[in-house]
């Protein structure tokens, strides 16, 4: 296994509707770094997918990240960090279950940040990773 996911018992721990939302620590041991550039909403042919609506954006974003880890041999159970960038960041906190449904047990490391903008008006979210592979 190429990394521990941690919760450290005397820090506080995170949660929304009973679902943590990263790891605090995660200890990574491995042979290759993925670095995934941010992933955003958009199609195979460049449409965004989801304007106005947080859910759909965050379920294609999924998509999207799900895909550039397949194309290094890698899921999301290699994720080590994320970096998340939201214009609304009370909206994309109304849905950990998605989130959840994403990462499962093994979260990474993760930071949120709310931002003025994205790189298109009708974008809401983008999230940059990192894996380790053990291969």
């Amino acid at each position: 296994m190429p990394a521990q996911y941690l919760q450290a018992d005397k820090l506080f721990q995170r949660k929304l509707k009973g679902h943590a939302l990263y790891s605090q620590v995660v200890i990574a041991e491995g042979k290759k770094f993925v670095f995934i550039a941010g992933v955003l909403s958009r199609d195979r042919d460049g449409n965004v997918v989801g304007a106005g609506d947080m859910r759909a954006q965050i379920v294609q974003v999924a998509e999207n990240l799900r895909i550039a880890l397949e194309v290094a041999g890698a899921t999301f159970k290699d994720l080590v960090k994320t970096t998340t960038y939201v214009t609304d960041i009370d909206e994309f906190f109304k849905y950990p279950e998605e989130r959840s449904k994403i990462f499962g047990e093994t979260l990474p490391t993760s930071t949120t940040v709310e931002v003025r903008r994205l790189s298109h008006p009708e974008l809401m979210m983008e999230i940059e990773a990192v894996a380790l592979l053990d291969k």
